[in-house]
């Protein structure tokens, strides 16, 4: 873009700094904005892949399946190893600094496993539900259903179990069934620790988390406002 600057000449009279117009490169254009869907995963080493290559665990199986669908989505892994609902509270304002369109919450395994009350899970959950819509109004929350070993007591594991789908009637939230639905248990789909997945287990993890989250990324349209 020319740009003209003025100043006096000799004669007094005002001349341009600029005056062949025709050698004048084109303007450049604003910078590209991205347009593309944001996919938050926020989660346990179950989310983060402990114990796998990072191109293995759920969320970039996820991404490999956004891609081939030719959806514009990205992916982006928030999951942190040991971390408890009280956990995600502590680290919840600055993950929602960043913009995102869906929130895939996988939270509270650990919680099962320390034996941490069911209604205190339910109290963590609510508050970090309510921070999310309060940041992000307009964002989907997908809620993933987890469980307890058996060796907790049923009583505990009744209630622990309906936290999710109790929560999950709140306004902009969807529930996802349980994470290790198909790989739990079953010795040839886990590590050696029989809690996390192997990359067979993964993709089974993925596949379940993919039958929720298609139909949201395909009603969320193609680019973000």
């Amino acid at each position: 873009m020319a740009v003209a600057c003025s100043k006096n000449g000799s004669d007094g009279q005002s001349v341009s700094a600029a005056t062949d117009t025709s050698q004048a490169k084109p303007a450049r254009g604003p910078s590209p904005v991205d347009t593309r869907r944001t996919v938050l995963f926020v989660g346990t080493s179950l989310t983060a892949g402990l114990g796998l290559e990072p191109d293995s665990a759920f969320p970039s199986l996820i991404q490999q399946k956004i891609d081939a669908a030719a959806l514009p989505v990205s992916v982006v892994n928030a999951g942190v190893s040991g971390e408890t609902t009280s956990g995600l509270l502590e680290r919840l304002d600055w993950l929602l600094r960043a913009p995102f369109d869906v929130m895939v919450l996988e939270t509270g395994a650990n919680d099962g496993l320390r034996g941490i009350p069911a209604a205190t899970v339910r109290q963590n959950i609510t508050t970090a539900l309510s921070r999310i819509r309060g940041k992000r109004p307009d964002a989907r929350i997908l809620l993933v259903q987890m469980e307890v070993l058996p060796n907790l007591g049923p009583r505990y594991a009744a209630e622990f179990h309906a936290v999710y789908p109790d929560l999950a009637k709140q306004p902009g939230v969807s529930l996802v069934s349980f994470l290790l639905d198909g790989v739990a248990g079953r010795t040839e789909l886990n590590q050696s620790d029989g809690i996390h997945p192997n990359q067979r287990g993964e993709r089974i993890v993925a596949e379940t988390i993919w039958k929720s989250l298609k139909p949201v990324l395909d009603s969320l349209g193609g680019a973000s406002p």
